[in-house]
This record gives C-alpha cells, sequence and structure tokens, in this order.
C-alpha cells in the first residue's frame, strides 16, 4: 500500500494544530514539512519554532524537506526535533556522502530530492546509503502546481537501480499527486506520494488519504 504524506504546506496555518490533527486521525502515515529558505527556491516558509509546535501536535512521523542552501544548518536545526526523515536537494550539497552519515548518526533516517531536470542516475552511487529518495513531480518552492509527466519514466528507472542496489530504499513522489495519477505512480514502485493541496482543499480529507492509499 502507498503511504500518504501531506503536506502542511496548504495547510491553513491560522488552524494549523487542527489541520495536522485532522490527518492524523484521518490516517495519513507521514506529516510532510516543507522547509524553504527564499535561496534555493523563491519561496520562505516555516522555522523550527512552528515546526516544533507541529511535532507536539502530529500523532504521525515527520518527512522535513529542506529546499534550502546551507543543509547542514538546517540539519542541526531540526534535528532535535527527531523527525523520521530529513531530506536534502543533490543539486545544493557538494558533500552529499558526508551529510547522509551526519544525519543518520543523529538517529535520523537521511533521503536525497532530485528536482523534476536531475538525472536519477545522478545518485547511483549514493543509493546504498539512503532510506529515501524524493522525486519533485513539480518545480520545488510552492504548492498547487501541476504534476510533470515525464516524473512517471524517471519513476520507473529509479525504481530497477533502486531494486538492484537498495531494495529497502524508499521512492517518494512531491508534487501534482492525486487520485487522477496515483494508479500510475504505484505501477511504476513508488511507495510515498507528498498530498497537499489534493488532500487539505478536499471537502472530506480522509477520503482523500484514502484514496492514495491503494
Amino acid at each position: 500500500m502507498i503511504k500518504v504524506a501531506p503536506s502542511i504546506l496548504s495547510a491553513d496555518f491560522g488552524n494549523l494544530q487542527r489541520d495536522v490533527e485532522e490527518i492524523c486521525n484521518a490516517g495519513c502515515d507521514f506529516v510532510h514539512v516543507d522547509v524553504m529558505d527564499g535561496h534555493f527556491v523563491p519561496n520562505l516558509t516555516i522555522g523550527p519554532v512552528v515546526v516544533s509546535a507541529v511535532a507536539s501536535c502530529a500523532t504521525k512521523p515527520l518527512d522535513i524537506h529542506l529546499m534550502v542552501e546551507n543543509n547542514t544548518f538546517f540539519v542541526d536545526l531540526f534535528a532535535p526535533l527527531k523527525p523520521e526523515y530529513i531530506s536534502f536537494h543533490i543539486e545544493e550539497e557538494k558533500h552529499p556522502h558526508r551529510l547522509i552519515q551526519k544525519i543518520r548518526s543523529l538517529g535520523i533516517k537521511p533521503a536525497i530530492v532530485l528536482n523534476p531536470h536531475t538525472a536519477p542516475e545522478s545518485i547511483e552511487y549514493l543509493l546504498k546509503d539512503l532510506d529515501m529518495i524524493l522525486l519533485m513531480s513539480v518545480n520545488p518552492g510552492f504548492g498547487g502546481q501541476s504534476f510533470i509527466d515525464s516524473v512517471i519514466e524517471k519513476a520507473s528507472r529509479l525504481n530497477k537501480m533502486r531494486n538492484s542496489l537498495n531494495p529497502n530504499c524508499l521512492i517518494e513522489i512531491d508534487g501534482g499527486v492525486s487520485d487522477k495519477n496515483i494508479e500510475q505512480l504505484k505501477e511504476v514502485g513508488v511507495d510515498v506520494v507528498v498530498a497537499g493541496s489534493y488532500v487539505f482543499k478536499h471537502k472530506n480529507r480522509q477520503r482523500a488519504i484514502e484514496s492514495l492509499q491503494i
């Protein structure tokens, strides 16, 4: 069954506790937290004070996605919250293997993110050290974007590589996920989907989450 990680980027920040509790009670698998610094992507989101508040009311593990320039600084910032995963963009990190080791040493599962234009082969020599790979199916920085169809073929290629090198490593997709493309994603080996707008704008959030857990 595909696991679902609703992105709080699409939540109502005036009622953030309510929304986080609602998706947890509705059966989500992770709470996805998008951290943007206004440099790596043209948007600025949330820091450790807000994420700490999310962690205090979430009954599901946090999945923190860093879209930042100084990865090590932000890993140190969020590590005390003990998320399940911290993912960072390969496009920004000069020493990815060192950072993977650091994240794991903190008791957190390391993950790498690939932008839509970045080939899966770029992380072939890192795959054995990862717990998850996140493929962006939109350009990072803003919620509510349309799914980039070419990521389906990319996920299929990554799935073959993963099955050969590290079958326990999960494949996650982020951006434009809905009940319209979830079957395709399952067919190419996706394990986890991030869904922001689809879940939080749905009139029945539990039904939205369940429609992706196929």
